[in-house]
């Protein structure tokens, strides 16, 4: 397939398969349906369904490259919303510290998941990354430009290159315009094809998504919420981006559309070398697209590795929590049940976050260091950083902090006379060839 944005992209349609409900014109006869399927008005309901067996009927899991460049290296980033007071004369009271300090890389070609629950600042990071916001401070570094920095005008030439899919695929969509001005919008305004091949180009884009082509002159309200989500995935694709923000892309699809999409967007990263910051809350999803997988809780990136360590040996707290909560139908089906982690409290509010680890106040490992020293986000494996004092597999925390003597401080969190912070913690955006061995507190690595 070429990269050529006027190249017909080229996909096999048993692989994209679209929703025959939705188009009303298309066979299902090839599609693998199950019995006892119900199509109704505009979605296909297939029962009790694991995404995972789903998915696999069309690409096995994205496989990482350790070898591949950045494509984006974000480091500290943050962005505060300002609180204003009421009354005639308005002042800025607070800030809402949606996304803290936060540190990563996205791979060239690569996809790295970013989960979190609900108001952890995923979204934000996502809309920062893209310029709709532009952050209080940090960096984040694409083609050798700072994109926080750049100007409006300075910033046109990169946006054809960093594109993204919105997460209320209502919204996200204006009613007024037609599904073809809105998917060619892109073309024109960057001038990529003449205005004679617009409607040709949007018709191939629209089939690659698995819309009918016929319909492009039809309104946002004419179609369901999966039908829609796809028009917002078509736009972003129009322009053959290098890094791809997609925030909830297939939270909106039925089990086996999501299947279908997923599946599509691995045939076009891996066709024109698309880069992903993938925003999710389905982990099962995440762990099929993403071979990197970041965690984030309130502004702050806890946790972040391949996608092995991630749902194999997490390390923190908090992402053994959002595990246990990952519903498993294999195990349901043989009577089996993963014990639930829950948590007690309520999260605090971004305005007034906690002082030190912004989990300790619903961590059951909590000690007073936690209250003290903010935990720095440490390398402890080849591909894995962990923030938390008491960093350890689930079922074997450890008693006393792993970062006391790193951090020159004392198992309280007071400061020892005399001892300075290690230089052995690698804390940026990327991996380093050496890290920190928590059971014998020794720099390991090549």
């Amino acid at each position: 397939m070429s990269q050529d944005p006027n190249a017909k992209v080229g996909i096999d349609g048993s692989e994209v398969g679209a929703n025959a409900a939705e188009t009303g014109e298309r066979d299902l006869s090839d599609q693998s349906i199950p019995a006892g399927d119900v199509v109704d008005d505009h979605e296909i309901h297939h029962g009790h369904l694991d995404f995972q067996d789903v998915v696999q009927q069309g690409h096995t899991a994205s496989e990482l490259d350790p070898d591949a460049p950045a494509v984006l290296t974000v480091e500290n980033l943050k962005m505060y919303f300002p609180v204003k007071s009421s009354g005639l004369v308005r002042r800025t009271i607070g800030h809402v510290q949606a996304v803290d300090g936060i540190s990563f890389e996205v791979p060239k070609g690569g996809s790295l998941g970013l989960v979190g629950e609900s108001g952890c600042g995923k979204s934000t990071t996502g809309r920062l990354i893209t310029r709709l916001y532009k952050p209080t401070g940090g960096s984040m570094m694409f083609q050798g430009n700072d994109l926080a920095t750049l100007s409006p005008r300075e910033m046109k030439p990169l946006r054809r290159n960093v594109q993204m899919i919105f997460q209320d695929p209502y919204t996200s969509l204006n009613p007024r315009h037609t599904v073809g001005s809105i998917v060619g919008a892109p073309l024109a305004v960057h001038n990529i094809v003449p205005k004679d091949k617009i409607l040709s180009r949007v018709q191939e884009i629209l089939e690659v998504v698995g819309l009918n082509p016929e319909h492009y002159n039809r309104y946002p309200n004419e179609f369901s919420g999966g039908q829609r989500q796809r028009i917002g995935i078509a736009r972003a694709l129009t322009l053959n981006p290098q890094l791809l923000v997609a925030d909830e892309p297939v939270s909106a699809l039925d089990v086996s559309i999501q299947a279908q999409v997923v599946n599509l967007l691995q045939d076009l990263q891996r066709e024109f070398d698309i880069a992903f910051l993938f925003i999710a809350h389905d982990l099962a999803v995440v762990r099929h697209f993403c071979p990197e997988v970041a965690v984030m809780y309130l502004g702050k990136i806890v946790e972040i590795g391949d996608r092995e360590t991630i749902y194999g040996h997490a390390h923190h707290p908090y992402t053994q929590a959002l595990l246990s909560a990952v519903p498993d139908v294999k195990q349901a089906a043989i009577g089996g049940r993963r014990e639930r982690i829950r948590l007690e409290g309520d999260v605090p509010s971004p305005i007034n976050p906690p002082s030190g680890c912004r989990f300790r106040t619903r961590c059951q490992f909590a000690q007073e260091i936690c209250a003290k020293v903010e935990p720095p986000l440490m390398q402890i494996g080849k591909r894995h950083k962990v923030a938390c004092h008491f960093a350890g597999e689930l079922g074997a925390h450890p008693a006393t902090p792993v970062t006391a003597s790193l951090l020159g401080v004392d198992d309280q969190g007071t400061p020892v006379p005399g001892a300075v912070p290690s230089s052995e913690l690698n804390t940026g955006p990327g991996f380093e060839p050496r890290w920190l061995d928590l059971r014998t507190q020794q720099t390991v690595g090549a």
